[in-house]
């Protein structure tokens, strides 16, 4: 039996280089037996009458890539057989460079947990060190100095020290804790594998913290398991604010029922002021175009809600000044926003395909949008479809009733929800409405359909076929209301 006497304070080269040594003379796993220094004097002690076999080969050891990273974190973790389960993996690499890739391998999966455990730790380092800022001398003019308490699970220090070099450059820090010490003084970081003691210091910011936390703190969204399991105990008792929270906790359940009994107030003040800003602004001129061209050219200025800021440019109707028939569609799409002209895009294809099938022209159709603006979220180079709000579908309502009016059709078709409630301004589901004629002001008729692009995004393909020869169904319909006139499909609908 061999044994290896180490510091262990998350020093990788350390373990490596008595790895390479042990690997090189062929000395399996269960030959070493891994221990701390202090145990032993030197870095390898033998039993009486062991000797270290003479190497067998070569010093250098080659692993997969992915094992290098794996170990500098793991050697830092705080359990005795982190050293022993690293020379297991390493020995078995050697037989199967595929090893880390089975997860359920229980040396594997031990090793994922320590990794794990280790991220964990560094990352709760830089979230919850709190620096405490150390008085200058009366009378020297030098850089701040600040001083931190940190009691981290494992030995991560020497991991973290650049962190906080980079974040707190400008100022001179130590960083203490019972697994080491980290210094920066502007120019050198320096670190130490010795435990350091607790200093008993406080500063101003102090009670900044505990009236910062004590606002901040909802108790209408208290989970004291959620609390505890993101910063443990240990965290807590070295952070200022810490003694406030049984009080909080203990008074949430008050300050909730405080909270309910003044939902109903009135505002504050800086919201009428708001308010009232709003109301002074002058209301937007509409334009008051009395033929379809001369509104189309006034629509090309619109700015009644933000969708004109990244639209390429408004999109309005187009057909016959007298059609019978209005095709109202929910906004345009990225085809139709380039083009300027609505239903161009994939859907619109889809749109003249049915009514082609049908035996509707096109061109006796006038065809528009609820919304005139091309509403998207970039990503990448695509520019990615977002359905319109109420408050903007109702901001260009305008704009279509202007259309109705100068049109004056006999029968609309409304394609989709948006178009539904644009015309309607109800909600209902499109379903309850759809492949029925419901009368309108002015002695017209309203037919509800799906939009052409709801098709498009069906993806199985039998329910597609199926939602295809529906809408082809509605459309059959609509040519028929168009032959019988409103009046009949009033009858009809009755």
């Amino acid at each position: 039996m061999y044994r290896v006497a180490l510091e262990g304070r998350g020093d990788f080269n350390e373990w490596r280089d008595a790895a390479r040594a042990f690997l090189s003379a062929n000395v399996t796993p269960q030959e070493i037996d891994w221990r701390f220094q202090g145990e032993e004097k030197s870095l390898f002690g033998f039993e009486e009458g062991d000797r270290l076999p003479p190497s067998g080969g070569s010093a250098s050891v080659n692993v997969p890539s992915a094992f290098i990273p794996l170990a500098q974190t793991i050697i830092c973790h705080s359990a005795p057989e982190r050293f022993s389960l690293l020379y297991r993996l390493l020995w078995r690499l050697g037989q199967d460079r595929a090893l880390l890739q089975f997860k359920s391998d229980p040396d594997v999966s031990e090793a994922r947990k320590m990794e794990k455990s280790v991220r964990r730790d560094s990352h709760k380092m830089t979230a919850f060190v709190r620096f405490k800022e150390l008085p200058l001398p009366e009378g020297v003019a030098a850089r701040r100095r600040f001083i931190a308490w940190f009691e981290p699970d494992h030995f991560i220090v020497e991991r973290k020290a650049a962190f906080f070099q980079r974040r707190f450059t400008d100022m001179d820090w130590v960083i203490a804790t019972p697994k080491g010490s980290a210094r920066w003084d502007g120019k050198t970081l320096q670190t130490s594998r010795l435990a350091a003691e607790q200093p008993d210091l406080s500063d101003e910011t102090d009670e900044l913290w505990r009236t910062y936390y004590a606002n901040i703190f909802n108790p209408a969204r208290l989970k004291i398991k959620a609390m505890t399991a993101e910063m443990p105990k240990k965290y807590w008792k070295n952070l200022p604010e810490a003694d406030l929270i049984p009080g909080l906790i203990l008074n949430a359940e008050a300050r909730v029922l405080e909270m309910g009994a003044k939902a109903a107030t009135e505002p504050q003040l800086f919201h009428h002021r708001i308010q009232a800003a709003a109301e002074s602004r002058p209301a937007p001129v509409l334009p008051d175009a009395d033929t379809l061209e001369g509104l189309k050219h006034e629509a090309k200025g619109c700015t009644l809600c933000p969708l004109h800021c990244k639209a390429t440019q408004t999109v309005f109707g187009e057909g016959p000044v007298s059609a019978d028939v209005m095709v109202v569609g929910e906004q345009p799409g990225d085809f139709e926003d380039l083009a300027g002209r609505p239903f161009v895009g994939p859907a619109g294809k889809v749109f003249d395909q049915v009514l082609g099938e049908t035996g509707i022209e096109r061109q006796s159709l006038y065809v528009t949008n609820a919304v005139k603006h091309f509403k998207y979220e970039a990503r990448g180079k695509k520019r990615i479809h977002q359905r319109p709000d109420a408050g903007e579908v109702q901001r260009c309502r305008w704009w279509l009733t202007r259309e109705i009016d100068l049109v004056q059709p006999k029968l609309i078709v409304a394609m989709g929800a948006t178009a539904m409630f644009a015309l309607t301004d109800l909600k209902e589901k499109l379903s309850d409405m759809r492949g029925r004629p419901m009368p309108m002001d002015g002695g017209r008729m309203l037919f509800v359909t799906v939009h052409p692009s709801y098709l498009l995004r069906i993806p199985d393909e039998q329910r597609k076929v199926e939602e295809f020869q529906r809408f082809r169904e509605d459309m059959q319909a609509v040519r028929r209301l168009m032959e019988v006139g409103p009046a009949s499909a009033a009858v009809l609908s009755a």
